[in-house]
């Protein structure tokens, strides 16, 4: 599975983005994938969660993003989207696509995409 993630950028505080994550391999691969997601890694810091997606629509994600960000998923273009509004300087990281297959923990990763946010 090879993910394609872009949308990132640079926004003032208060404003909007939202990345996309295509996902592409073989129709088997692409089935077999259960959660999809956005991680978010600062400088300096670990990797943290910022929203996931189950296949069957359940999503899931940390109070500091609750209310302002959503997560969604074409599942026809195999792609998922990650809307930012009320975007915060505390937002800015390099913004990582995630995919996960349960049944073996196998994780595929995008290469990141910048966000960051002006005060």
């Amino acid at each position: 599975v090879q993910l394609q993630a872009s949308g990132g950028g640079l926004v003032q505080a208060g404003g909007s983005l939202r990345l996309s994550c295509a996902a592409s391999g073989s129709i088997g691969s692409i089935n077999s994938i259960n959660i999809m997601g956005w991680y978010r890694q600062a400088p300096g810091e670990q990797r943290k969660l910022v929203a996931t997606i189950t296949k069957g629509g359940t999503t899931n994600s940390p109070a500091s993003v609750k209310g302002r960000f959503t997560i969604s998923r074409d599942y026809a273009k195999n792609t998922v989207y990650l809307q930012m509004n009320s975007l915060k300087p505390e937002d800015t990281a390099v913004y990582y696509c995630n995919a996960r297959r349960v049944v073996n923990g196998i994780d595929y990763w995008g290469k990141g995409t910048q966000v960051t946010v002006s005060s």
